[in-house]
């Protein structure tokens, strides 16, 4: 059921125009090469390790995942991208040697952690604990139940001192393991091969625990274990399935193989008391069937579009309630439907304001007047308890004598209070540039959203390329000329285009996802069902409309 039709977002596009092809064929590019980086990644260690995987009779962390979500069920992959580009030294971590994500198990939305044990035999290397420490985060802030699939040799020992110590370290999974079974949030474990040392903790820090014989659960090894005590002992009898099914008690149910005991874990998350959020209205797709690929150009920084535009492909019925439609218009703020789940949506406007009498505003740009119509629609979202979905493509704040003596700071300073003391569940989606203190104020990383998305042509930095090539080159021609060396039009040229292109290679979307500064690179096309999902998610959350906002002092 519609709004209203005064409610729809009047986007018709002509998909002929040369723009629109052009836009579309750069685009295809792109996604391609993502595509590829995507095919790559899924080998883990290679078909050299994934053959000697089967040689043992397990299976691949990927063909585990298959085998465990419901059949015509898609499985939601976060951190693909995790370790990408780093520990070359070492031979690479594809995926940081673990795969985590989404996937309904008996029509059951959970969170699937799943060591690889084609690289470096699952070790932990410091990405690796990050990434599912990030996921248990997920689990636990939105009551998703966890699935472990358990094959690891324990920590990467040459990177021990990065692993092991810090608050967000190895430690910080069994912490989390513990605060997820006070919560009342299932955790269940299937070892399916080695796990040993500290990792040894975790399945047994779960509700139940399933292994298969011919798996490890110990300690120390065999071989530590001699050269510690003196003692010799096999791996059945220091740690073997058959050992803690019978005397130890350690491990709940022992399973012949892999598809066995993904078998018996399906039975149990079978038996988990039904939690179904309730959706508000039913789900309608967007009014717009073009793609998004056709909207948003590629290189954001150098071409205009409107936002609405890609909102009308994105939201249920492409129907938006806009909210102070005709003020602070470089941000559009407004309520919508996704997946017929309620949504207060802060997207930023890249098309530029002109309006009689007024200064023009540029498109991307958080102006005063934006800023404080964010701040407070972000707080009526808190009020009705609604989720919010942040959509990045911001350069900053506006700069200059007019913007400070309009209080800029304060008005940034406002909505950047709103988004930190957010009750409700927050998703960012960047589509373009998150630049500075508008991410910041768009609720980036650091300002705990639930889920965080980047299109393959996000860039994420501080400031854009061209202005941070121009300030670091200008920092290092003068350091250069003090020490008495005359530069050329050239050298000059030739030093500015070296930090730009370092600095653009450190703000792509693949560096960030490596990073885990953002959860996932997904395509404009899979946009509005990773957000379905994503807001299926959050709202598992039993907890929700209970919490209090209080936004502290606001500055007026």
């Amino acid at each position: 059921m519609a709004y209203n039709n005064v409610d729809r977002i009047d986007s018709p596009l002509d998909l002929t125009t040369s723009s629109a092809v052009e836009m579309s064929a750069e685009w295809m590019t792109l996604i391609r090469e993502v595509k590829k980086q995507r095919q790559e990644i899924a080998q883990g260690g290679g078909a050299a390790n994934i053959e000697k995987q089967h040689r043992k009779g397990r299976l691949t962390a990927r063909e585990r995942i298959d085998l465990l979500v419901d059949k015509k069920s898609a499985f939601y992959e976060l951190s693909q991208f995790a370790a990408f580009g780093m520990y070359e030294e070492w031979g690479g971590a594809p995926s940081a040697g673990v795969v985590t994500g989404l996937g309904y198990v008996e029509q059951r939305l959970c969170m699937i952690i799943a060591n690889d044990a084609t690289v470096k035999a699952g070790s932990f290397f410091p990405m690796t604990a990050k990434k599912v420490i990030r996921a248990q985060t997920i689990a636990m802030e939105n009551h998703i139940p966890v699935l472990y699939l358990v094959d690891s040799a324990g920590i990467f020992l040459p990177l021990q001192e990065d692993v092991f110590p810090d608050q967000d370290d190895f430690g910080r999974v069994f912490y989390l393991n513990a605060r997820m079974s006070a919560l009342g949030i299932p955790q269940i474990t299937a070892i399916m091969g080695m796990c040993v040392a500290g990792g040894a903790y975790l399945p047994v820090m779960t509700d139940t625990v399933l292994m298969t014989e011919g798996s490890g659960l110990f300690l120390a090894g065999p071989a530590l274990v001699k050269a510690a005590i003196g003692q010799e002992v096999s791996a059945e009898e220091l740690g073997g399935a058959g050992m803690h099914a019978a005397l130890s008690g350690t491990i709940d149910f022992k399973e012949k193989d892999d598809p066995a005991a993904i078998g018996h874990m399906r039975k149990l998350v079978a038996l988990m008391p039904e939690v179904n959020p309730v959706k508000f209205k039913k789900s309608r797709d967007a009014h717009y069937p073009e793609p998004l690929t056709a909207v948003v150009p590629v290189d954001t920084s150098a071409k205009t579009y409107d936002v609405r535009d890609v909102l009308a492909r994105i939201i249920d019925g492409s129907e938006l309630v806009e909210y102070k439609k005709e003020y602070g218009q470089t941000l559009v703020c407004g309520y919508a439907h996704i997946g017929g789940y309620p949504v207060g949506i802060v997207a930023n406007q890249k098309k530029h304001i002109l309006q009689k009498g007024q200064p023009p505003q540029f498109g991307g740009v958080i102006y005063k007047e934006s800023a404080e119509k964010a701040a407070r629609f972000i707080m009526d979202c808190n009020q009705k308890k609604i989720p919010l979905l942040f959509v990045h493509d911001v350069n900053g704040f506006m700069v200059g004598r007019e913007a400070e003596q309009s209080g800029i700071i304060k008005a940034g300073a406002k909505m950047v209070n709103a988004v930190s003391n957010s009750v409700v569940p927050k998703i960012s989606l960047i589509i373009g540039g998150s630049f500075g203190a508008g991410n910041y104020a768009m609720c980036g990383k650091a300002y705990a959203p639930n889920f965080i998305y980047a299109w393959p042509n996000a860039h994420y930095a501080v400031m854009g390329g061209a202005q941070a090539a121009n300030t670091l080159a200008g920092i290092k021609i003068k350091q250069m000329e003090r020490g008495g060396r005359q530069l050329s039009a050239e050298d000059r040229n030739k030093i500015i285009d070296e930090i730009k292109a370092a600095y653009q290679d450190q703000s792509t979307a693949q560096y960030a996802a490596a990073r885990l500064w953002v959860d996932e690179i997904i395509l404009p096309t899979e946009t509005r069902d990773r957000l379905i999902l994503s807001l299926e998610a959050v709202n598992l959350n039993p907890h929700i409309t209970g919490r209090l906002f209080n936004p502290g002092v606001i500055q007026t």
